[in-house]
């Protein structure tokens, strides 16, 4: 019997770095120089806390450049940084760093935000853990994600290839390893950026219900 695929989830534990930012001088400062789970917390905290307001939501980042320093179109960059296509937290950072880097060398000038509303990073520590939901086939798979906590499918969805590094999501990989190509490939495929969280589970339900 091929191996079953089981289900982890995840729980996290935010913590305030002590490091804040006024301007994008010292934001690009700051993103040099905390650890690569704060540059993923920050990327990735509306989207959990948030999981049924409508896609691409904002980053804390870009949120903080757009609304607090009133910087539009360097929040926009920011918020256009393609993260389903870089392969790691460091190459991601390195993005950040390129485009508020190119802002700052275009002189646009400078200005700190009001006393009050500056950016503070935190730092979040992960802690993994099994579920009870094991899946033995497709249909038990999809049986199962309509029945886990979101933190699993953010788990199994974002965390394999920013953290790990490995070539594509959880879900995906298992597939593969048991000959469906086909599902492997068209949840592959899917940007998980562009759906709310629910939208996500649904529609790779409906992709493992071969309704897709």
């Amino acid at each position: 019997m091929e191996k079953a695929f089981r289900f982890f989830s995840e729980a996290h534990c935010v913590m305030l770095l002590g490091i804040k930012s006024r301007n994008p001088i010292q934001l690009l400062e700051g993103i040099k120089k905390v650890p690569s789970s704060s540059i993923y917390y920050h990327t990735h905290r509306f989207l959990q806390q948030h999981y049924r307001v409508s896609p691409e939501p904002p980053n804390d980042f870009a949120y903080w450049i757009t609304n607090i320093l009133g910087l539009r179109e360097l929040g926009e960059s920011i918020t256009s940084v393609d993260i389903i296509n870089i392969d790691s937290l460091e190459d991601l950072r390195k993005e950040y760093v390129t485009r508020l880097e190119n802002h700052i060398l275009s002189g646009e000038y400078i200005s700190d935000c009001i006393e009050g509303h500056e950016f503070h990073f935190f730092d979040c520590k992960t802690f993994v853990y099994p579920t009870p939901f094991i899946a033995k086939d497709v249909d038990e798979l999809r049986e199962d994600l309509e029945k886990v906590h979101i933190n699993s499918l953010c788990f199994h969805i974002f965390e394999p290839k920013l953290r790990y590094q490995r070539r594509e999501n959880d879900f995906s990989a298992w597939l593969r390893n048991i000959g469906e190509e086909k599902l492997a490939d068209q949840i592959s495929r899917l940007d998980p950026y562009a759906f709310t969280l629910e939208g996500l589970r649904q529609k790779i339900i409906r992709i493992l219900g071969r309704d897709d």
